[in-house]
């Protein structure tokens, strides 16, 4: 039996009841917040309840399972893994028409679901085993994602829990943080930059983190 440090068992409860949780990310990244129902994603943000949230997916299980419902080439659908896993990024997944999940709804629009998998490993056992999840940067809406749990407790209201936890997290410090990068994934390894994120700030720009994407990834 896994067992966690008081905070991390603290979170792991606050999920499982339903709460909204703010959860670190590794650097460069900023935290997330996310919940097993998407509206308390949207309602800690202060958003309207209905809006797209990203689906989180821990683990190589949720993973296959998510997979096979993709309108990717099989090539494109280890590719997508790697980015999730490796590069942390988010994605906009196509999926095969008429087969849409019922997680996945909540993140899909136009035919794409919006995915996440990156996560700190101490948290892995948690995440995985707390079902569907869905996943948002962690800020109140008109405001920068916080990137540290005093700003989180800062930002948020009470009624959503916000992880202290020196096991899972770096010691890395909060400045230089930002939100991750969102690509769009086609078949043959197509890749479109959609949004601006700590990921590509460090290369340059999206068309010079795209470039290395290729170099890196794509095999001829």
């Amino acid at each position: 039996m896994t067992v966690f440090g008081p905070a991390i068992a603290a979170a792991a409860g606050a999920l499982g009841a339903g709460s909204a949780v703010v959860f670190p990310n590794p650097h460069p990244l900023t935290s997330v917040v996310a919940a097993t129902a998407p509206g308390v994603v949207n309602t800690a943000k202060g958003r309207p309840a209905d809006q797209a949230v990203a689906l989180w997916l821990v683990g190589d299980e949720p993973w296959a399972d998510f997979a096979a419902v993709l309108d990717l080439d099989d090539a494109t659908r280890v590719f997508a893994r790697e980015l999730l896993v490796r590069e942390r990024v988010t994605l906009l997944l196509p999926l095969v028409r008429g087969r849409v999940p019922d997680r996945a709804r909540p993140a899909t629009r136009d035919g794409h679901a919006l995915v996440f998998g990156a996560c700190w490993d101490p948290l892995r056992p948690i995440l995985a085993g707390a079902g569907p999840l869905h996943v948002s940067s962690a800020n109140r809406t008109g405001h920068p994602p916080v990137a540290s749990p005093a700003e989180a407790r800062a930002m948020f209201p009470p009624d959503v829990h916000v992880l202290h936890a020196t096991d899972a997290t770096d010691d890395a410090p909060a400045a230089g943080r930002a939100a991750t990068t969102t690509l769009r994934v086609g078949r043959n390894h197509t890749l479109t930059h959609t949004r601006s994120g700590a990921q590509d700030r460090e290369h340059g720009g999206p068309e010079g983190y795209l470039a290395r994407l290729r170099s890196v990834y794509v095999r001829a």
